[in-house]
């Protein structure tokens, strides 16, 4: 996919130094949380456990310019959700600029011409207030909180 000013591409085995990054950043690790990636060897195996998942896809969103990879866009049908999720995350240094905005609508206008997915969900923390904003932006309202594990998450639906 292109949008005016990225490329969204497949995750692929290459992005590894670019997912050990971003699954360390702060913001991940606060919001999503430790997925136990400390090393490129670590990286790999987080992404071919992804790859191997028929329930999980995730595109890699890059600048068109300089080709950097800048954040992700997650499609995940997950157990304790009656329809699947959208997600994002970025590199900090990329917050703020609309890329979190351009890259999910670009996937979600994808989905929707595929006519396979006619409710779509999105899960945050509650305190994730940047997320919230944005879920809202793309036309996502507040359906419930649940319980997963010991944390509670907010789930969204696309109006």
């Amino acid at each position: 996919m292109v949008t005016n000013r990225l490329i969204l591409e497949p995750l692929h085995l290459n992005d590894a130094t670019f997912i050990l990054e971003l699954v360390n950043t702060q913001g991940w690790l606060q919001f999503i949380g430790n997925r136990n990636v400390n090393d490129l060897d670590d990286a790999q195996n987080y992404i071919q456990r992804i790859l191997n998942n028929i329930s999980v896809k995730y595109w890699v969103v890059r600048e068109q310019k300089k080709s950097l990879p800048i954040g992700i866009i997650t499609f995940i049908k997950r157990d304790y959700l009656l329809y699947h999720d959208i997600g994002f995350a970025f590199l900090p240094q990329y917050h703020q600029n609309g890329y979190a905005y351009e890259a999910s609508l670009a996937v979600l206008k994808a989905l929707q011409k595929e006519h396979a997915h006619p409710h779509l969900l999105a899960t945050t923390i509650p305190n994730n207030v940047q997320s919230i904003r944005l879920l809202e932006k793309l036309g996502f309202r507040f359906q419930e909180v649940i319980d997963v594990g010991n944390d509670k998450l907010s789930v969204y639906q696309l109006q």
